[in-house]
């Protein structure tokens, strides 16, 4: 009897096409099925497709004290697969709950997170679909608190966050079965308020400006210190950390764009990217497999206004680190003088 048919028999550009269209929020259990299917998913040719059928978008969020500001950065229609030009669009996000001036935001495939508490405690959460731009109230969480640090591992959403004990603990919002369930407390009950948030080998790990990051096991919870290069103030704004492909990158001014390498514990400077801009105020967030770094530019604009720029960068690992190629800058559009940046999230169909 012939064995069954498999995605291996099929032709590779067939196979290419069944994997663009796949929703990234399955990629990384496809990518545990085989060391083949975890490259294709990585590979320019996926990208490539998933760019024509225009699957991957940006949502990025100014703010002006307490008003915000969205716009979405997504491939233009009846795009020239040369030119892969973006269009940056103001999008009108009228936030449902009129009480939460600056929610936690986390995204995971298509929707996005609105965690509220940041400044009183609140057990709501807001669901925004990118695709309808229509919002929905999400199930409450099991108690009101007070959100520290939010961070996305699979297909789970961790706040952790602190009732009126004061003690830490952590509840994770899991969006497959649309329920809350408390996560294992905290080892380290120290602090965890943060200026950025990322998810790193399943660890939600809360980014200091002044001091080292604290990292929270989702399995254990266990706690570590990520120490962070010393010698400059990070970013301005809470978008200048990324995780992609699992590796950490931070932006500096002084010393440009890095990667954490965790086998050595220390961290690397990104090669050939000398020549990109030394700015403050940047956003970085995956874009169709590269790495979308964001920049304001007050210099030379007259007005009330500053220019918002964008270059897409392929980042790709070496015996000597990990390379960058940067493509040509982007001009995307102008913003008020006032707006700072506050949220970059990547979401996809």
């Amino acid at each position: 009897m012939p064995p069954p048919p498999s995605l291996s028999s099929l032709p590779i550009e067939i196979v290419l096409e069944i994997l663009a269209r796949v929703p990234k929020r399955f990629h990384q259990t496809l990518s545990c099925v085989s060391k083949t299917f975890r490259r294709l998913l990585r590979s320019p040719e996926v990208h490539k497709i998933r760019s024509l059928l225009r699957r991957d978008s940006l949502f990025i969020c100014f703010v002006e004290k307490t008003d915000q500001q969205w716009f979405s950065l997504r491939r233009a229609e009846n795009n020239n697969p040369t030119t892969e030009m973006n269009h940056f669009v103001s999008i009108d996000l009228a936030f449902p709950c009129q009480t939460e001036k600056e929610p936690s935001v986390v995204a995971i495939g298509a929707e996005i997170f609105f965690i509220c508490g940041s400044f009183y405690p609140s057990s709501a959460m807001w669901v925004l679909d990118s695709r309808t731009g229509t919002f929905r109230r999400g199930p409450s969480s099991r108690a009101a608190r007070l959100c520290k640090s939010v961070g996305v591992v699979g297909s789970k959403v961790y706040v952790i966050g602190s009732y009126r004990d004061d003690e830490i603990h952590v509840e994770a919002f899991d969006a497959k079965t649309n329920t809350w369930e408390l996560a294992l407390v905290p080892e380290d009950q120290g602090w965890w308020s943060s200026d950025a948030t990322v998810s790193l080998n399943r660890k939600v790990c809360a980014l200091h400006f002044s001091s080292d990051a604290n990292c929270y096991d989702t399995r254990d919870g266990s706690c570590e210190r990520l120490g962070l290069p010393k010698g400059e103030r990070l970013w301005r704004s809470r978008t200048g950390a990324y995780v992609m492909n699992n590796v950490l990158y931070v932006y500096y001014a002084r010393f440009g764009l890095m990667w954490y390498d965790s086998e050595m514990r220390l961290w690397r400077v990104v090669n050939g990217l000398s020549h990109l801009n030394k700015v403050r105020s940047v956003a970085m967030a995956e874009y169709y497999g590269k790495l979308a770094f964001l920049w304001e530019d007050e210099v030379g604009v007259s007005g009330g206004t500053k220019e918002v720029w964008c270059r897409m960068i392929a980042l790709e690992r070496s015996e000597e680190g990990v390379d960058g190629i940067a493509e040509a800058s982007q001009l995307l559009g102008s913003v008020p003088r006032g707006y700072i940046l506050r949220h970059c999230l990547s979401v996809s169909d």
